[in-house]
């Protein structure tokens, strides 16, 4: 196994034979229907090839290509079914595992972080990751004051790779909008670009994670793991025992998916409103349930930094929605930005539009589900529907991109958990404006 791929041509390479792959299995795929053999057998064949071409081109490449398949694993949910089976075990994949790096670079980065001496911080260190992610990987260990403990270790070139990548994704964008019509690439790569920076460095992760073990230290519902050392490229953590959310989205008993659903849901909203930051990386890997049934959270390299928790008008608007307030809810949108103001829109027609949306909190409970999630991606890009242009006609501030990122992220994992959760409770406790009545029109 050799280091993160990092010259430019050679990961370009690799990026370039994903869109070029499919081209040629789809050219095979014909011949194969001429000859005889049935549309769907080749169709599926198709699709279960380029999975796991996808999977073996971005998990190799590591760095913002994983990263990117990561983002588009989140989803998943949403694709056809007769699409969904092959992708859905591929991406999901994606979102926990990659080619380890040799042992001698693992030694190599900690040596150059932590010093000559480096095993006298632990007194043990696996030298088997136990996880991997886009930029880095995992190592059980034990600190020196006994703790077990999580290294995160940054692999070597992740910098140079990240920005080679998001230049290259181009490609790959291509085929990705023709598995998940109505996702929009283009702004995913520009937000994955902006965060590139912060998250390449682990001190700024350090602090934010700090920030939230601070906050939810001794919670009932939610575990952060303590920061024990970072600097630059390594992090020490407290180890953080649980099952993750891939594997209850995999073969969770009912109660385990409503339990996580639940607290997923609820740390969404309560991280802004505790610690003025919002968890901003939502895929499964990063969450799990501890054995004393708490949602453990982990990888604080993405946070939104909201000072005043989430913003008011969101809460506002969303109370607003719910009673029904046509006109209130497209003066608010106009407010702040998502409609301009020369943009003429029916009012009753975008409410209707944004019903999808609203439904998770117009009663008590709400299950999610990969069907309902497919008939949203219906409702909003089907032109055959009412409202079809109505989503043309918005627009989504800069302020406001990675909260609808992130949100976004979670209706996804929330639609593969098919939990049952209480969401109104947790709009009325902790969003803000929520309670505020509804802005004139």
């Amino acid at each position: 196994m050799t280091d993160l791929p990092r010259k430019a041509v050679v990961r370009s390479a690799r990026l370039a034979s994903v869109p070029l792959g499919l081209a040629g299995r789809t050219a095979l795929g014909l011949g194969k229907r001429i000859g005889g053999k049935p549309a769907e057998l080749v169709a599926a064949e198709l699709q279960a090839r380029t999975a796991q071409q996808l999977f073996q081109v971005l998990g190799e490449l590591k760095g913002g290509a994983m990263k990117f398949g990561q983002a588009l694993s989140i989803f998943e949910a949403a694709f056809p079914e007769e699409m969904a089976g092959p992708y859905r075990a591929m991406l999901t994949k994606l979102q926990d595992s990659a080619p380890p790096m040799p042992t001698s670079s693992v030694h190599g980065v900690l040596r150059d972080e932590l010093g000559a001496r480096w095993r006298n911080q632990f007194e043990s260190f696996d030298d088997a990751p136990v996880a991997s992610a886009s930029i880095g990987q995992v190592h059980r260990a034990v600190w020196k004051d006994g703790r077990a403990a999580a290294v995160k270790i940054q692999y070597p070139g992740a910098g140079a790779a990240l920005m080679s990548d998001i230049k290259q994704l181009s490609r790959v964008a291509k085929v990705a909008t023709a598995w998940v019509p109505g996702i929009e690439i283009g702004p995913i790569l520009t937000e994955l670009r902006d965060r590139m920076a912060e998250e390449l460095d682990y001190r700024l992760e350090a602090q934010s994670q700090a920030v939230f073990a601070e906050a939810f230290e001794g919670d009932p519902e939610f575990a952060v793991p303590v920061v024990l050392a970072g600097t630059e490229h390594v992090i020490v953590s407290e180890w953080l025992e649980g099952k993750p959310l891939s594997r209850i989205i995999a073969d969770g008993t009912p109660a385990e998916r409503n339990a996580a659903s639940q607290l997923y849901l609820g740390f969404l909203m309560a991280g802004p409103a505790y610690t003025g930051m919002l968890h901003a990386d939502p895929h499964p890997g990063n969450f799990r349930m501890t054995p004393d049934g708490r949602l453990g959270v982990i990888d604080f390299g993405a946070v939104n930094r909201l000072p005043g928790g989430m913003p008011v008008e969101i809460g506002h608007l969303l109370t607003a929605g719910l009673d029904g307030g046509a006109d209130a809810v497209l003066q608010g949108l106009r407010n702040i930005g998502f409609v301009r103001e020369n943009i003429d829109l029916d009012a009753n027609r975008l409410l209707d539009y944004l019903e999808p949306f609203l439904a998770p909190f117009r009663s008590d409970e709400f299950t999610f589900s990969r069907d309902w999630l497919r008939g949203v991606f219906a409702h909003i890009n089907d032109p055959r529907q009412p409202n079809y242009t109505v989503g043309y006609k918005l627009n989504l501030p800069a302020e406001y991109l990675l909260i609808h990122r992130v949100w976004g992220g979670g209706i996804g994992v929330l639609s593969q958990l098919e939990g049952t959760v209480r969401g109104r409770e947790l709009v009325d406790e902790l969003l803000p404006g929520a309670d505020l009545p509804p802005v004139s029109a």
